[in-house]
């Protein structure tokens, strides 16, 4: 069985509705951050806050500028469309622009964008479908080496981390894969498995089927879901790490929050703890999981305090620690390099 494959036609525009928060549209920003040669510009609703940096645009004159594609790029907690929304889309796709989501819920199911579809010549594409018959998980070895992203938080930068692992692997001319477990990622390479819409039996099984027998020294960087202390999103991050069973993994923490995004009453666990939990579940389906880094995401850190916050990190868990999208993964890549040679 093979990963689910998503195809849509570039150039797109990233429609980010009426968000006020930017953790809620990380789907569009992951984009514009890793696609930004595909993406035209932004379609915002009046009272969005969220800024990804490039153009804003109307439907029309996203259409007249020959975007293909309108790429969902926010949600609220939950995955689902607020009825102001509805609008926009239709038009869109009465424009004959392709409509792509990464949400729980199913495009057709909105009101009228079905039909504005069809009027247009329009797909309606959702990406987190997982496909069928995924098997229960084994816990079987497998050969190949695997890394997966794990963090304090959601919303923290284990997609991006894992991206930029592949990137400089792949420079170091080493055979890696960026292994993509949700909408964003997989909207980026293409290809994955949507693991937080799969039915839980399965879980475990679909992050095995993911990353399945490989090369010895080959690298599968599965990009990390949830968070392992998260109240409400902690059974996906257990069944990726069970089912990836991976060999390293690498933190992913933003140091300015205190409490759990969303949930104000949960503190932030320590990385340390993180640490911990992650190596006493992960034991079960491979003995020998370590941690090899940590990567902060610093870019609401002023730039003179970077430094000494970096270092305290570093003194404070003996590992390499780096900013991937401002200082890049390459102390990670060389402890991983070390610690499992080729």
């Amino acid at each position: 069985m093979a990963a689910l494959v998503i195809r849509f036609e570039a150039p797109f525009v990233v429609f980010f509705g009426d968000i006020g928060d930017e953790i809620y549209g990380k789907t569009g920003l992951g984009l514009v951050e890793w696609r930004r040669n595909d993406c035209l510009g932004q379609v915002r609703l009046p009272g969005c806050s969220v800024d990804a940096g490039v153009p804003d645009l109307a439907v029309a004159a996203a259409k007249a500028r020959g975007a293909r594609t309108l790429i969902i790029g926010s949600a609220a907690v939950g995955g689902g469309i607020p009825e102001q929304w509805v609008a926009a889309l239709c038009e869109a796709a009465a424009a004959g622009l392709d409509i792509v989501a990464g949400l729980h819920l199913r495009l057709a199911t909105l009101p009228g964008l079905a039909a504005a579809a069809e009027r247009g010549g329009a797909r309606l594409i959702d990406v987190r479908v997982p496909p069928p018959g995924l098997p229960v998980g084994t816990g079987r070895k497998r050969s190949g080496l695997r890394l997966l992203t794990v963090g304090t938080d959601c919303a923290c930068g284990k997609k991006y981390t894992a991206l930029a692992l592949d990137r400089e692997l792949r420079a170091r001319g080493r055979a890696s894969d960026f292994r993509a477990t949700g909408q964003t990622g997989i909207m980026i390479a293409g290809q994955g498995l949507p693991i937080d819409a799969v039915v839980s039996d399965f879980v475990t099984g679909a992050a095995e089927v993911l990353s399945p027998d490989n090369a010895p020294g080959h690298w599968d960087l599965v990009e990390g879901q949830g968070a392992i202390f998260h109240p409400g999103y902690l059974q996906v991050t257990i069944g990726l790490l069970v089912g990836s069973q991976p060999d390293a993994f690498v933190v992913c923490h933003d140091p300015l929050r205190s409490t759990i995004a969303g949930w104000p009453e949960f503190p932030l666990p320590t990385i340390g703890a993180v640490i911990g939990r992650t190596v006493g579940i992960g034991h079960l389906t491979n003995p020998a999981i370590r941690c090899v880094g940590v990567a902060l995401n610093t870019s609401k850190v002023p730039a003179g305090e970077r430094g000494a916050m970096l270092a305290r990190y570093a003194a404070e868990t003996g590992l390499p620690v780096v900013d991937p999208l401002i200082d890049g993964v390459g102390p990670i890549v060389e402890r991983m390099l070390a610690e499992f040679p080729a």
